[in-house]
């Protein structure tokens, strides 16, 4: 078991730099975390070898540089949506959930983690009733986000209000972010859209 204390209060010192109450509240969450909550050896990713290379590839932030070096400790698996989406997706992303009503860190109304997509993938058009907010950490994306589409590099923030569209294509390396659902944050509303970008289709 160990705690993961520079790690938690880096995401923590992100997120507060971001507007709204939700930001505030989920910094509050992970710094009381911080130095208290123990996390237990897990397996490694399917995707372990390029989470680690992202998270240090030179122009990561230093966030980036503490999920690699606490990457043992970090449980990546499909996501908690992963039900609701073609099967294909599991094998090009992984979600390391910290906070959420289930845990491992409790809180009644905010989901966070860590996101990771693979280098090359895309992930399709799809919406949900929770406003999300990603930080990249690592790497790149070209990002749709209603109607907006724009490349994206380490440190942008991408906000989706409540059921927005929004679909993402990862650079070379693939991109590792942080994550935050809040508002409706059960995933029944989650649901893929009809993307004539879908290669599955």
């Amino acid at each position: 078991m160990a705690t993961l204390t520079p790690l938690l209060n880096a995401l923590a010192d992100l997120t507060e730099t971001e507007p709204g109450t939700e930001a505030f509240v989920t910094a509050n969450i992970l710094r009381s975390a911080a130095s208290t909550k123990k996390f237990r050896l897990e397996p490694p990713s399917i995707l372990d070898a390029e989470i680690r290379a992202a998270a240090q590839s030179p122009d990561a932030l230093p966030a980036a540089r503490l999920v690699a070096a606490a990457q043992s400790f970090l449980l990546w698996q499909a996501s908690p949506a992963a039900a609701l989406q073609p099967s294909g997706l599991a094998a090009t992303k992984a979600v390391v959930t910290l906070v959420s009503p289930e845990g491992p860190i409790h809180a009644s109304d905010i989901r966070c983690g860590l996101y990771f997509q693979a280098p090359g993938t895309y992930y399709p058009l799809h919406a949900h009733n929770a406003a999300e907010t990603y930080t990249i950490l690592a790497g790149t994306a070209l990002w749709q986000a209603g109607n907006d589409r724009s490349p994206r590099d380490p440190g942008a923030a991408i906000h989706h209000p409540p059921r927005m569209p929004h679909a993402m294509r990862a650079g070379p390396n693939g991109f590792l972010a942080i994550w935050r659902w809040s508002g409706d944050i059960a995933f029944e509303s989650y649901h893929m859209i009809p993307d004539p970008e879908d290669p599955a289709r």
